[in-house]
């Protein structure tokens, strides 16, 4: 459970929490959607460069102590956030918390899984993208409820009150969680790309998990200004949305790893690719009732996703290349989400909507969908 909270952490508190205050901080910086992208391009790129530096430190060092520094790295990331005073500092923090949210998220599944009994290893990755769940819809109650009560400004008590939990939880991180393993030996080759492809599907997979880099911070990053910008919500309605969608993270990756246990990992990331561009041309519309249930459906999807994804890289290497093989496959990943956000940002310049931006992550979601499909029928 720790574990999982850590993941919070790093990727709800330290990454998507952004994608929550970002009407937030761009109205009270005064800054433009494309800027805005730049910022969280920041955090992003230093996900992509973090990848880098575990591929090598995994080979290294043990998953525990690369987790632990992540942890590190992503709660000082906090605190300079809820620092900032300028798009500059507050692009700097995030580029702390991306690094720590790579060292954070590439091992933590596999200490998460080792915890648990064999047959249970499943649900300990499903239980990852649990606590990233919980940690968005906690955010985005927070930032709904102070921004309705402070105005725009609230954003850096929002990082504030990140930052304490994520103190509270570095401490017990390092008092309780344990993980058995022999000391790495090196041998991965450059980046984790030798430990990758050595994994039954790696081109398949790296295709799919690169597409949803890309395609998901389309949506999530600017869902919230979305809504409140061209479907013309209240902050507080918006906010509410995207609790809801923060809520069913919690239940999409056990719930997908329950899928897969019947028809497969394979066909299971087929049918969360399928049903993505659905959900995001409904929210499209930015009809209430129907935009609240895709953003559910989409929730859903976004914990399912690289669920899924964890899992097969889990299930098909080894103890030694998992972590050098996951990070060379994230790479690919952290490339495609940092090239996101600058291009949703200009598009919306462009365009004075979203609406583009959308059609472009409900496409995307077409090229996961042929990748998955080409993942070996055997494969676990």
């Amino acid at each position: 459970m720790l574990v999982a909270l850590s993941a919070a952490v790093g990727q709800a508190f330290g990454r998507f929490s952004y994608g929550v205050l970002l009407p937030a901080v761009r109205d009270d910086l005064g800054i433009t959607n494309t800027l805005a992208g730049l910022i969280g391009a920041a955090n992003v790129g230093a996900y992509l460069l973090g990848t880098l530096m575990v591929a090598w430190a995994t080979s290294h060092y043990r998953l525990i102590n690369v987790m632990r520094v992540g942890l590190i790295l992503a709660t000082l990331g906090l605190l300079l956030a809820s620092l900032s005073s300028s798009p500059w500092l507050l692009a700097m923090a995030l580029f702390v918390a991306g690094i720590g949210g790579a060292f954070l998220w590439i091992p933590a599944p596999v200490i998460a899984a080792d915890a648990l009994p064999p047959h249970r290893r499943r649900i300990a990755v499903g239980l990852m993208s649990s606590g990233i769940g919980l940690g968005v819809m906690f955010v985005s109650i927070l930032s709904g409820s102070l921004r309705s009560s402070q105005g725009d400004g609230a954003w850096s008590e929002v990082y504030q009150i990140q930052f304490l939990i994520g103190l509270a939880l570095l401490a017990l991180v390092m008092l309780i969680v344990r993980h058995e393993q022999t000391a790495p030996s090196g041998g991965a080759g450059i980046g984790g790309v030798g430990a990758l492809r050595r994994m039954p599907g790696w081109l398949p997979i790296i295709v799919a998990y690169s597409t949803f880099g890309f395609m998901y911070l389309l949506v999530l990053g600017f869902l919230t200004t979305r809504l409140e910008d061209d479907s013309l919500w209240t902050t507080q309605s918006a906010a509410s949305t995207f609790s809801a969608m923060g809520f069913a993270m919690i239940f999409g990756g056990p719930t997908f790893v329950t899928l897969a246990h019947k028809i497969g990992v394979r066909l299971a990331l087929a049918t969360a690719f399928g049903l993505w561009p659905i959900f995001v041309g409904i929210v499209i519309t930015g009809y209430p009732t129907p935009t609240l249930l895709a953003c559910i459906g989409l929730g859903f999807l976004f914990s399912a996703l690289p669920t899924l994804i964890t899992l097969y890289v889990v299930e098909n290497t080894t103890v030694k290349d998992y972590g050098p093989s996951f990070a060379a496959a994230t790479l690919a990943f952290g490339i495609a989400q940092t090239i996101s956000p600058p291009i949703g940002g200009y598009l919306a310049d462009l365009t004075g909507s979203f609406t583009l931006v959308f059609m472009l992550a409900a496409l995307m979601s077409v090229i996961g969908l042929l990748a998955t499909l080409k993942l070996p029928r055997n494969a676990p």
